[in-house]
This record gives C-alpha cells, sequence and structure tokens, in this order.
C-alpha cells in the first residue's frame, strides 16, 4: 500500500486551509498519498492523527515566533502564526517520538531546528553581520534554481541528491542558525548560511531551506530523489 503522507498547511486571510499544489504534486510522483493537515488545537487529536500517518512533510509558510526560542521580535521579523506553531511543534514532537520519517522545507527547517532545541535567525539580513550574504529571497520564478549549496560527504542528504554541490532556489529571510542535539548541517550555501540539516538519531529525518517540490516539476534529479527518498522511507516498517 501506498504511504500516507500528512502536509501541514497555513491559514489564509480568508480562514481557509492553504497549501500550494506543488506539494501535493511531489509526494504523489514519488508514490505516496498526501493528506493536507489543518492545525489541530487538541493534544490528544494531534497524536491520533500522528499515529495515523506513515510520513510527514512540514511545508514552508510565514515566519516563527522568536519567543518560542526565547527572544524577542526584532524590525525585520514579518508575519507569524501561533496556531501554526503550537501545531507543527506538536505533530513533530509525536513523529521525532515514534521515529517516523519527516521532510522539513523552508520554515519547516526552521521549525524543525526549533523543535529540537536549536534555533534561528529571525532576519538574517539585519542579523549576519559576517560576511555578504546571497540572493536568499530570489526575483526568479520558483521553479528556477538560482544558487549552488554544497552538501556533507557523508550526509544522507549528499547520498540521496547524488552530488556534492547542486543548485536550488531561495526564498527566505529566517534561517537556521543553530542545530539542537542529535542533529547536523548537512549542507550550507556559498555564504556560510545552513541550507540542510538531518538527524543522527532517526532513520529519516531531513530538512531542507529550499523548496525542492518547485524544482521537481523541472524534472531537477536532486530534488524528485530526496521526494522519492522520503515517500521509501515512509512506506517501510519501522
Amino acid at each position: 500500500m501506498k504511504p500516507i503522507i500528512g502536509i501541514t498547511s497555513s491559514i489564509a486571510k480568508d480562514g481557509s486551509v492553504n497549501l500550494a499544489q506543488a506539494y501535493v504534486t511531489a509526494v504523489t510522483a514519488a508514490g505516496g498519498v498526501p493528506v493536507i493537515l489543518p492545525n489541530l488545537a487538541e493534544d490528544g487529536d494531534v497524536e491520533r492523527l500522528a499515529s495515523r500517518l506513515d510520513g510527514l512533510l512540514v511545508s514552508g509558510g510565514v515566519d516563527l515566533d522568536p519567543t518560542l526560542f526565547n527572544e524577542e521580535p526584532i524590525p525585520g521579523l514579518g508575519e507569524v502564526a501561533p496556531e501554526r506553531d503550537r501545531f507543527e511543534l506538536a505533530v513533530l514532537a509525536k513523529f521525532l517520538a515514534a521515529n517516523k520519517p519527516i521532510l522539513a522545507i523552508c520554515r519547516g527547517i526552521q521549525a524543525l531546528a526549533v523543535a529540537t532545541g536549536g534555533d534561528i535567525y529571525q532576519d538574517i539580513y539585519s542579523q549576519v553581520k559576517e560576511q555578504p550574504l546571497l540572493q536568499h529571497q530570489q526575483k526568479a520564478p520558483r521553479w528556477h534554481a538560482s544558487h549552488f549549496v554544497e552538501a556533507e560527504p557523508s550526509s544522507l542528504l549528499h547520498e540521496i541528491a547524488g552530488a556534492r554541490r547542486f543548485k536550488v532556489n531561495s526564498f527566505h529571510h529566517q534561517s537556521v542558525r543553530r542545530v539542537g542535539d542529535g542533529f547536523r548541517v548537512s549542507a550550507i550555501s556559498s555564504d556560510g548560511m545552513i541550507e540542510a540539516i538531518e538527524s543522527t538519531r532517526h532513520r529519516f529525518v531531513v530538512g531542507v531551506q529550499w523548496h525542492p517540490e518547485c524544482l521537481v516539476e523541472k524534472n531537477d534529479a536532486p530534488s524528485k530523489r530526496l521526494f522519492e527518498a522520503f515517500v521509501q522511507a515512509s512506506g517501510k516498517e519501522i
């Protein structure tokens, strides 16, 4: 049977549940059955939902609330979504405890870092002073890969991508600053920003800062392999 993949969603300004079709398309193409997840509030509901799913895809979206990692908001902080923060941190905890596969994308990698004891930059353009930054909020179309990342040679990401250096797209101003215990940095960009992290304790927990679901639409090989590896891991018994 095809694995059931839960995909987290955002709340649109009109109150509707919102998710880009590219996530659904990428999961389906990789052999999974996607289910869009609402932002549930009750812990019992989150636990029951997590128990029924085979894999979790944490999607992109608005900024994380900095009080989650004990910081006050700075002027560069954008829109936040407290209900989504609470749900995603709760469902991530359930999946991590159950050792179920997780793929966390853009905002998702940041939520994963915070959920596991790391922290993030609220706004890289005002907080990173050590070196000049790349354009991490690209002006090109979402399907266009605009800069390179370099994967750590012994990482799961390197194994999956089949390349040490490859191109990605980029749409963020928050970024992982520090990973928590049990995690490692698995890719960086040329300006030193963390582009991917992965667990050293779980069978498949990977976070990427770019949007591979958009690159799948253009048959990008590393992106397709990432979704295929995630869905395959979700279909295996623990």
